[in-house]
């Protein structure tokens, strides 16, 4: 499966931005596509995850109401709007994907196939 990233951008505090992710190659039916993200000096983060079938989605805690994921079949992307942008959302922004079903967070080191990032940098 291949991956791509992008919408990133430079936004005020408060504002939205709208990430998309491409998809593919393989057989998508059967995985889960999840954001994450990486500040500089962090560890990279789950920030939200949809399973390709059925739609079921995860958020992390700190973006739970304000990032919405949400995926077009046809089109084979998945995109997450992020609303209330605060300036610890500044990462780069990442999609991957796994044939793996997990009930909570998607831990990175579970993600089988990564995109390049697309950078997200909101001023304070």
């Amino acid at each position: 499966v291949q991956l791509q990233a992008y919408g990133g951008g430079l936004v005020q505090a408060g504002g939205s931005l709208r990430l998309s992710c491409s998809a593919s190659g393989g057989t998508l039916s059967n995985i889960a596509i999840g954001w994450f993200r990486q500040a500089p000096g962090e560890e990279r983060e789950f920030v939200s995850g949809i399973t390709w079938r059925a739609g079921r989605t995860n958020y992390a805690d700190s973006v739970r109401g304000r990032f919405t994921i949400s995926k077009y079949n046809s089109l084979n992307k998945v995109y997450l709007q992020m609303n209330s942008l605060k300036p610890e959302d500044t990462a780069i922004y990442y999609c991957a994907a796994t044939a793996r079903t997990y009930s909570g967070n998607y831990p990175p080191r579970g993600m089988d196939y990564w995109g390049k990032g697309t950078l997200v940098t909101v001023s304070s």
